[in-house]
């Protein structure tokens, strides 16, 4: 995985109004953790971040004092009207380190005939990999599955280095059997409608 380099500022300043002004500059106040460190305040360029983040799990090399630090974004908060990047955590890590990440699963061909459903039971696979080879997404195949058919975790073929962190028999993809189509409320009427017709009618003697 490719690192993106990204400056970064020390954040003195904290509470709304100072992020806020932060915003406005341009830039996303930002935090800094892990190994036991004490986090760092940081504030990093809104569209450098922005265009990193389009990479799930992207690898930042986080320039910051003349030193370079590499970090993976764990949890982005957006405005939830503009959409916006209003706070970022960043997850410290080294080099051939371990981190538990969530990869996406797209999915690719068509299923078997017959209008089914198909199902994200999982949107993202949790696993173990190492910082600098973290898979940037897991490509599924459907192609033919009908009704009732699955993919578990343990189906899906991870790179080498990276292992599950979650249950094997975990149901990511599943195959919904179509439902049948429920006969129109015209049809109904009518039926009921004939059937209260031939009850009125005089019995032949």
């Amino acid at each position: 995985m490719a690192e993106v380099k990204i400056p970064a500022q020390p954040r003195t300043e904290f509470g709304k109004g100072a992020a806020r002004r932060v915003r406005r500059a341009n830039q996303v106040p930002a935090v800094v953790y892990g190994h036991g460190a004490e986090p760092k305040h940081v504030t990093v360029p809104g569209h450098e971040l922005l265009l990193a983040l389009r990479t799930p799990n992207v690898l930042i090399s986080l320039e910051l004092g003349g030193s370079s630090e590499l970090v993976i974004p764990k949890a982005v908060q957006r405005d939830p009207l503009k959409g916006f990047i209003e706070h970022v955590d960043l997850l410290s890590v080294k080099r051939g380190e371990k981190v538990t990440v969530e990869v996406p699963i797209v999915t690719e061909g068509e299923l078997a005939p017959g209008g089914n459903l198909l199902e994200h039971v999982l949107n993202a696979l949790p696993v173990e990999a190492e910082a600098t080879h973290i898979p940037e997404s897991f490509t599924v195949s459907v192609e033919g599955l009908e009704a009732g058919a699955a993919i578990l975790a343990k189906d899906i073929e991870l790179p080498r280095g990276s292992s599950l962190a979650t249950d094997e028999d975990a149901v990511v993809i599943q195959v919904l059997a179509a439902q049948a189509e429920e006969a129109p409320a015209e049809s109904e009427e009518a039926a009921a409608e004939e059937t209260a017709v031939a009850a009125e009618a005089p019995a032949e003697g």
